[in-house]
């Protein structure tokens, strides 16, 4: 009788610890740290441009009539091409008649055009209340990889296409969202760090005024702060190459804002270092400027991440149907919890001494949303997710699909990608994904501007405007 072959030894047994110490190479020193990042550097500028012109920059195709009318205009081809061909003044795109393609910017005048001419019961421009405020909505969760910057890069391309004007502010020192927009961020200077220093500079100026007064001596000002004070928000915003998207970018260097503003604080109590992002959007112009404010936040909950969630109406929080990630986010609602209780509890105690109003933090909204879903394998966990977090939760899932994929290894966005390129229910099914999930957000959006409306007229603050679509009160 043949012998059996021994059973094969797991990989871990019988290692030769000589032969292990000769795959271990020279010991690391700090310079192999700068080689990797600098070789990554490479591998990332290389994997970049891929999304880019030849020429290096980044530039947003173009949109057949097909996708415009689909997508973007409530209008019938026919119609479309009856109105260019009526109208010559009008752009009229590149292409044959039959199969035309537009730049943004043109379907944007386009859109313009039947606001104005076209059916009344249409909505051609999206809605927005007049006299009130664009909605800031940070997208947040301190559990990385969860689909935080894929949702905000979509949810602002989305809201692009619909006609809005928006401004993303990148706080993750990652850069992730700049690579997508394609911005361009030397170095800390050309971020929120200038704007936040500028706030503290400020309070640091008006306790200034207090100190000499009293005939106290005053506070310093260092050369950062000095240099902060002249730096407005609008220095530190750039365009993209969506013609209706604007970015305040990020880079690695950002990242000392979170040992910086402790430092900052400790120097002058007084400081409200949650408001400082808040300040920065209401004095540089922001809230007059865009529809729109997106916030993408890092994963933590640091300083930046708490200017972002004081500074927003609306928060979504993106997590995976997985315990991990329900388990993580069901940790973070308690740090937001602690962390925004406590700031109430210890302003307010010094607010009831002195007479004044007490403050609260609110929000117009809260939605978890799910991200990168596969309803074979997560149908059941994502619904014990949906029962305990009940009306935090969207209703929409956001499905893993070969489109989102591959505009992912282009660094670029779903609505960036060229629906030629792929089969026409690929492109369908994975655009569907983002359009649900805007469309959710939308709800929220306009029903957050709506109830202010309703609010600011009864207080008597919008001349007894009632809110109304765009087209109608412009």
């Amino acid at each position: 009788m043949a012998k059996k072959p021994d059973t094969p030894l797991p990989p871990y047994f019988n290692l030769d610890p000589e032969a292990a110490a000769g795959k271990l190479g020279p010991l690391v020193d700090t310079a192999r740290f700068a080689k990797a990042a600098a070789l990554a550097g490479r591998g990332r500028d290389d994997l970049a441009k891929r999304g880019y012109s030849p020429d290096g920059q980044k530039r947003l195709r173009k949109f057949s009539t097909w996708e415009i009318c689909r997508y973007l205009i409530p209008v019938q081809a026919a119609h479309l091409r009856r109105v260019l061909n009526k109208h010559p003044e009008l752009p009229q795109g590149e292409g044959s008649a039959g199969s035309r393609w537009f730049t943004l910017e043109e379907v944007l005048k386009l859109r313009d055009h039947f606001a104005e001419e076209g059916v009344s019961t249409k909505e051609y421009r999206p809605y927005r209340p007049q006299n009130l405020n664009a909605k800031t909505v940070a997208v947040a969760n301190f559990k990385g990889g969860v689909g935080k910057t894929s949702t905000a890069a979509h949810l602002a391309m989305s809201a692009a296409l619909d006609g809005y004007k928006v401004l993303v502010v990148d706080l993750d020192s990652q850069g992730s969202m700049t690579s997508i927009m394609g911005g361009d961020v030397p170095d800390e200077w050309s971020t929120v760090f200038p704007l936040l220093a500028r706030d503290y500079a400020e309070h640091l100026q008006a306790e200034n005024k207090i100190r000499a007064a009293a005939g106290d001596s005053e506070l310093p000002l260092d050369e950062t702060l000095t240099e902060a004070l002249q730096v407005s928000l609008r220095d530190v915003v750039q365009k993209t190459h969506w013609p209706n998207i604007d970015l305040i970018g990020a880079q690695l260097n950002l990242y000392w804002a979170e040992f910086q503003i402790p430092v900052w604080r400790m120097g002058l109590r007084n400081w409200p270092l949650w408001d400082a992002l808040t300040g920065a959007l209401e004095k540089g112009g922001a809230l007059d400027d865009y529809d729109i404010i997106l916030l993408d936040t890092p994963p933590a909950l640091g300083y930046l991440t708490i200017n972002a969630l004081a500074a927003a109406d609306i928060l979504m929080v993106p997590l995976g149907a997985s315990f991990l990630e329900f388990d993580s986010t069901g940790r973070f609602f308690d740090m937001l919890y602690s962390t925004f209780a406590s700031i109430e509890d210890g302003e307010n105690a010094g607010r009831r001494r002195a007479g004044l109003p007490e403050m609260k933090f609110e929000w117009d909204v809260v939605r978890a949303l799910i991200t990168r879903f596969d309803a074979s394998q997560q149908a059941d966990l994502a619904n014990v997710i949906q029962a305990y977090f009940g009306d935090f939760m969207n209703a929409h899932r956001q499905d893993y699909t070969a489109l989102v994929g591959q505009a992912g290894e282009s660094v670029s966005g779903i609505y960036e990608a060229d629906y030629r390129n792929f089969n026409r229910e690929t492109y369908t099914r994975g655009r569907e994904v983002f359009d649900r999930t805007y469309a959710e957000f939308k709800e929220l959006l306009i029903g957050a501007w709506w109830r202010d409306a309703q609010m600011a007229e009864a207080e008597g603050d919008m001349g007894g405007f009632a809110a109304k679509p765009q087209e109608e009160a412009e």
